[in-house]
């Protein structure tokens, strides 16, 4: 059962959430954490090498969380992989019965702590999501029929609503639109003036499920440090203020991203909540934000 994809269909307000594979063998803390998430999420986004940060792959995070009850939404990142690598694991991701894929370009390797890695970047995500088209209808990148069946995926992107180029976000949606893209995930939202705008404006045509990116703020310095390391994000000023004033700053933050999550539900179809190494704060965030538990 992909509750997920059952769930786009159906139009109701979507929840996921994002975790990060272990670094290092043991699954057990990423299994704690996604397993908070039970009943409150229709899926839980695995992350693929973010940040260009080594973790275990997404692949096999994601099938740990599938054996372990949780629908996944298993991203992959061009940035590691060739087109034979990006084609073969998402092969094997449908064979192995993870369906939702997020179809990512990567962050740069300068980013990470691998920063002598070498780069592939033999696709970016728009033509990745052409490649998982292709899988679909049973053919591979060079056009040759798959002698052993086509893929089942169901393939969402990401979109940064906050863009300071309205045209470039324009054309990139309507390209990964094309490109068959059945869902997005935005990155980190501060602006929802900016969020509302992009709904009206340039995703109200599409049909496509929106998801605001909500963030748990734990401080003040945890802001800062996200406004400075993290592109296309500026945490307003009145947001860092309230954070630096407040007796408990993680309480804080927990009502403020309960706040986001009520203003995104009357601007788009949902929600992915993001709460690094405090997953199992989500559940408090959605209760105050009045969004009920998921029907199983």
């Amino acid at each position: 059962m992909n509750r997920f994809r059952n769930a786009v269909k159906s139009g109701e307000f979507l929840v996921t959430a994002e975790v990060a594979p272990p670094k290092g063998a043991d699954p057990a803390h990423m299994i704690e954490m996604a397993s908070t998430l039970k009943g409150r999420v229709h899926a839980v986004n695995v992350t693929d090498g973010s940040r260009a940060v080594l973790r275990m792959s997404s692949l096999a995070a994601s099938i740990i969380l599938k054996n372990n009850g949780i629908d996944p939404i298993c991203q992959v990142a061009c940035r590691d992989r060739n087109r034979i690598g990006l084609q073969a694991d998402l092969m094997g991701a449908s064979a192995l019965g993870l369906h939702n894929i997020l179809a990512l370009t990567g962050d740069p390797v300068k980013a990470g702590d691998h920063k002598d890695a070498r780069s592939v970047f033999d696709m970016e995500s728009v033509r990745l999501l052409q490649m998982i088209a292709k899988l679909n209808q049973g053919i591979d990148w060079n056009e040759k029929t798959l002698p052993d069946g086509a893929t089942d995926l169901f393939v969402g992107a990401a979109v940064d609503p906050q863009s300071p180029s309205w045209s470039g976000l324009k054309k990139r949606f309507e390209r990964k639109l094309l490109a068959g893209c059945q869902f997005f995930q935005s990155q980190l939202i501060s602006d929802f003036d900016k969020l509302e705008k992009f709904m009206n404006q340039i995703a109200v045509e599409s049909n496509k499920p929106i998801l605001a990116g909500i963030f748990l703020l734990k401080s003040a310095k945890n802001a800062a440090f996200i406004n400075k390391y993290v592109p296309g994000v500026d945490i307003p000023e009145h947001i860092i203020n309230r954070l630096a004033k407040a007796e408990k700053p993680l309480e804080e933050g927990i009502k403020i991203a309960a706040e986001q999550v009520q203003i995104a539900s009357k601007i788009c179809h949902g929600v992915h909540l993001m709460a690094i190494k405090r997953e199992d704060l989500i559940p408090r965030i959605l209760d105050m934000a009045e969004i009920s538990p998921i029907e199983q």
